[in-house]
């Protein structure tokens, strides 16, 4: 469960310098979506550090980076204003519970059952909120007001970005020793620290944030504390529906991550150990005065882009963001925005699906109107959320296309019966066409409808089969039904005794019916 290094062309070099990259892309992040949620940066700082070293070691996507992310920071900021920073904890102690238990019952598998149009909306939905995040660093702060950039500190800023995001383009053409973003990082923090541009840093960040112009990323070691919050049902009531969300949005987003992150690397990661390291990791947050967390699928590109593959690559961004907060903070807090921005910006461009903008014409409508709504909804709205809009539009279009592919081929034998050769899905969408298919008061006095290349998937399918055979009664007809499953048999409860029964040939498969249980 503890090895480092999953694959045979693992590189230590790689792991360490693209987790020392992604440590430095995770500060600012980690900063802006505490102040999200309402809290403290070090909380965010905390969080970034636990989630992404327990992920990192027992998660299910080597690789991978998890910390402090938008997506559950804004879950929570209603109930850090109502309630204060301790029942955060105490949701966050619970989500990990929760989370643990959606690995242990396998449920990390439901993962497969998002189609890929929701993931390209995903992907890039997140990118364009990844991009428009970084805009706020565009924004100055003066005497509690903000305000867009303008002058020499804009064309300051927007120089710099423009210089990070070329190296990170071009300097691979011509070596891969190191990581790009690093060099990218080092090479436009020096020229902004030696020349004097009038670009923010990091702690310029922090302290328009915070309002203390005291404000410092200096902190020991996070300390153990149970929440302070009254253990009662109380409690519960208030905690629950958040602590539900997380985990949700929590193992969407960091499934989703680690399927994208498959497809890149052409490995396969293990969903229901990620549950598992995701729930631990928060469960940890709650007892160390951490906001909690998840994949986060911007500095995973980073990480990925620059090399990292391993678990090291993600233990070593996170002892590595320890290193700043006990040791080098001031290192850290004088790393230019536009550098940070820089780097996040080759993100987005590598994270957008810019091939789904070619597919929009050639793919399905309805495909293309899922990575639409998806994309939309994300941006708008809320991931989660937006996932699963997409994945129930997605299945109600699946829904209505089966429907209609039933049917079926007909032929009268030599004795005078007519045949039905059933084909295709019998289910609550297609009962209806299912209907329309025979006519009982056109049809001869012997009816057979053969099953055989046909399935019945739930109730609807059942009570469809049942209303046929009174049809055919109340026109004094003879049904038979034949090749119908033991369990179909089972259910009937009208026309159990017009079946035909066939014990080498009669299908076996399992019917959704509550009727079962």
């Amino acid at each position: 469960m503890f090895n480092l290094f999953t694959r045979s062309n693992f590189s230590i070099k790689n792991d360490v310098l693209s987790g020392l990259t992604v440590s430095l892309a995770l500060v600012p992040e980690a900063v802006a979506f505490a102040f999200v949620a309402g809290v403290p940066p070090l909380m965010g700082l905390y969080a970034a550090f636990i989630v992404g070293l327990i992920t990192s070691i027992v998660g299910g996507r080597p690789g991978m980076i998890s910390g402090a992310t938008g997506a559950m920071a804004t879950v929570v900021t209603a109930l850090v204003l109502s309630h204060g920073a301790e029942y955060l904890l105490a949701a966050v102690v619970l989500a990990g519970v929760i989370q643990i238990l959606a690995g242990i019952f396998k449920l990390g598998m439901f993962i497969r059952l998002v189609p890929y149009p929701v993931m390209l909306g995903f992907v890039n939905g997140l990118a364009i909120v990844i991009f428009l995040a970084q805009l706020e660093q565009f924004k100055i702060s003066q005497d509690g007001v903000s305000s867009w950039m303008s002058g020499e500190i804009l064309y300051w800023m927007l120089s710099m970005v423009a210089l990070t995001m070329a190296i990170i383009h071009y300097l691979p053409r011509f070596t891969k020793a190191i990581p790009a973003p690093l060099v990218a990082l080092i090479a436009v923090s020096a020229i902004v620290i030696f020349s004097g541009a009038p670009i923010p840093n990091v702690i310029d960040y922090v302290i328009s944030k915070s309002g203390d112009p005291d404000s410092t990323l200096a902190a020991g070691l996070p300390s153990f504390s149970i929440p302070s919050v009254p253990f009662n049902l109380e409690t519960l009531k208030v905690i629950l529906p958040y602590s539900f969300i997380l985990a949700a949005v929590g193992l969407i987003e960091s499934l989703l991550t680690m399927s994208l992150i498959d497809e890149i690397t052409e490995t396969r990661g293990q969903g229901n150990r990620e549950c598992i390291g995701q729930g631990s990791a928060n469960l940890v947050c709650g007892f160390f005065g951490a906001m909690g967390g998840c994949a986060m699928i911007g500095q995973s590109m980073i990480n990925i882009n620059s090399g990292g593959r391993a678990r090291l690559s993600g233990i070593t961004a996170a002892l590595a963001l320890l290193f700043f907060i006990l040791a080098g903070s001031q290192l850290i807090e004088m790393i230019p925005l536009a550098a940070l921005v820089g780097v996040m910006f080759m993100v987005v461009l590598g994270t957008f699906e810019w091939a789904s903008l070619k597919m929009i014409n050639k793919v399905p409508k309805s495909d293309a109107f899922v990575i639409i709504l998806v994309s939309g909804y994300t941006v708008a709205y809320d991931l989660a959320e937006a996932v699963l809009v997409g994945v129930i539009v997605s299945a109600i279009v699946f829904a209505w296309k089966q429907a209609k592919n039933i049917h079926a081929i007909t032929h009268v034998d030599e004795n005078g019966s007519k045949i039905y050769k059933l084909h295709g899905p019998l289910f609550f969408g297609s009962a209806k066409n299912f209907h329309d298919i025979f006519t009982p008061q056109e049809d001869p006095e012997d009816v057979i409808i053969d099953f055989l290349d046909a399935r019945a998937y739930d109730h609807s399918a059942i009570e469809a089969i049942d209303a046929l055979a009174e049809r055919y009664q109340r026109n004094g007809k003879t049904l038979h039904y034949r090749h119908l499953s033991q369990e179909c048999r089972v259910l009937l409860q009208k026309a159990g005794n017009l079946v035909e029964v066939n014990l080498i040939e009669d299908p076996d498969y399992h019917v959704a019916d509550s009727s079962l249980a």
